[in-house]
């Protein structure tokens, strides 16, 4: 696994943008961000886990889960999938919960591709739109790139394995 000089610049100062890349198969890391069983064991950087994941992975389908914190802290994360492209691409908002019920507090937009080099290697990028500036500066402060980047990490690991 390699992190890589951002390929793609940002679009504006409210995008955050990660890009990595893996051995594993893209189908395998697609499969890893749309199996709810699946996430406790990667989604958040240890000691941190989720629980309680609820996915329908399809475009209007809504996402739920706690985020649980070492020292007891529960987090509700939840929104609805904008995109769903298998093996290619991921969006996600939670500018909405199911039933497209508005959130009065939206933060992010997600947009997570899996691109398949020529090399045979897997391209994995992770962008974050935010509403706004300060959303994005509290997101990078927050830990995004590292965050995001242990979270990769452990679903390589996780897909790595025989299954």
């Amino acid at each position: 696994m390699s992190l890589l000089a951002p390929i793609e610049s940002p679009l504006s100062e409210r995008e955050l943008v990660l890009v990595l890349e893996t051995d594993v198969p893209r189908e395998k890391l697609y499969a890893g961000w749309t199996t709810a069983n699946l996430y406790p064991q990667w989604f958040c950087p240890k000691p941190w886990y989720v629980a309680d994941v609820e996915l329908d992975v399809r475009p209007g389908g809504s996402s739920r889960m706690t985020m649980c914190g070492p020292d007891g802290e529960r987090f509700l994360n939840q929104g609805v999938y904008l995109d769903v492209v298998p093996n290619e691409k991921l969006v996600f908002t939670d500018a909405y919960f199911a039933n497209w019920e508005p959130n009065p507090t939206p933060f992010f937009t997600g947009i997570v591709t899996f691109e398949t080099l020529p090399s045979g290697k897997t391209r994995y990028t992770a962008r974050a739109r935010h509403w706004t500036k300060e959303n994005s500066d509290k997101h990078a402060a927050m830990g995004f790139h590292e965050g995001w980047t242990k979270a990769f990490e452990q679903l390589v690991e996780l897909m790595s394995q025989p299954q």
